[in-house]
């Protein structure tokens, strides 16, 4: 099932030590060729309170990222640790086995989010609150008080809002942000998914897990968020990529049904 947002008030959502008692957290970062986010991603995440730990999932990337993250996990034990995938197979290929990883060591709120700093860490206070009355949380640009970069063109604001809107129609999904890559997951939550079945990479991967997610009956609420465009590093989202992604939404119709 999902929910509209609640009506609550951002700044007094973000006091987590008020309503919630910290358990163990776990923000999974997958990553290729993300040498320039990666340390101070990492730096922002680790002070957080409540005290979260990071899993990188690194797919090979020759620019370093994997050795920094390296260096980071060994500055930081017990904090940090790092996932080296031999190739960059998808993002749902890295953020099943991070999934997996960060399940096995006892987790029991599990982020998915990007390394760029497009999804914003301040947001993490108010979804870990969130997080105590619903299963999954969603960090929403297309939710009252959501927004996206002025940075994106029209043409890009009008292939990702109508791209969500397809897939809604498509799938039959609730959720106003199909494609959300910033979720938080109860543990409980993530064991009702069949990991194992899951299929989608890229755009599709968020559709995909947002379809499991609603078939499951998990309960999901979006918090709004502003999705910000990185200023370091290269994307490797294209025009071309989003294109594919709408067609093979059919595919998961059938797949997840």
């Amino acid at each position: 099932m999902t929910v509209n947002p609640p009506q609550t008030n951002p700044s007094q959502a973000a006091a987590p030590g008020a309503k919630y008692n910290p358990r163990d957290i776990c923000i999974v970062l997958p990553t290729y060729n993300e040498a320039e986010n990666i340390e101070p991603m990492v730096s922002s995440l680790l002070g957080l309170v409540p005290q979260v730990r990071v899993h990188v999932v690194d797919d090979a990337s020759p620019d370093g990222t994997g050795r920094i993250a390296d260096r980071l996990a060994h500055d930081h034990p017990g904090r940090v640790s790092v996932l080296h995938r031999r190739s960059k197979t998808g993002l749902g290929d890295a953020y099943i086995a991070g999934f997996r990883d960060a399940l096995a060591t006892g987790a029991d709120l599990i982020f998915e989010m990007d390394a760029d700093f497009s999804h914003p860490v301040a947001a993490i206070g108010p979804m870990i609150v969130l997080s105590t009355d619903y299963d999954v949380v969603v960090g929403s640009r297309y939710v009252t008080g959501g927004s996206l970069d002025r940075k994106w063109s029209l043409g890009r604001r009008i292939l990702s809002w109508g791209g969500n809107q397809y897939a809604r129609l498509i799938t039959g999904l609730n959720v106003n942000d199909t494609t959300a890559g910033f979720k938080c997951f109860r543990r409980e939550a993530l064991q009702r998914i069949p990991l194992d079945q899951v299929r989608s990479q890229g755009y599709n991967f968020q559709i995909e897990m947002a379809m499991r997610c609603q078939k499951a009956g998990l309960t999901v609420v979006e918090y709004p968020i502003h999705f910000s465009e990185r200023t370091r590093g290269t994307s490797k989202m294209t025009p071309s990529i989003a294109i594919e992604a709408l067609w093979r939404i059919l595919q998961l119709r059938v797949l997840v049904g």
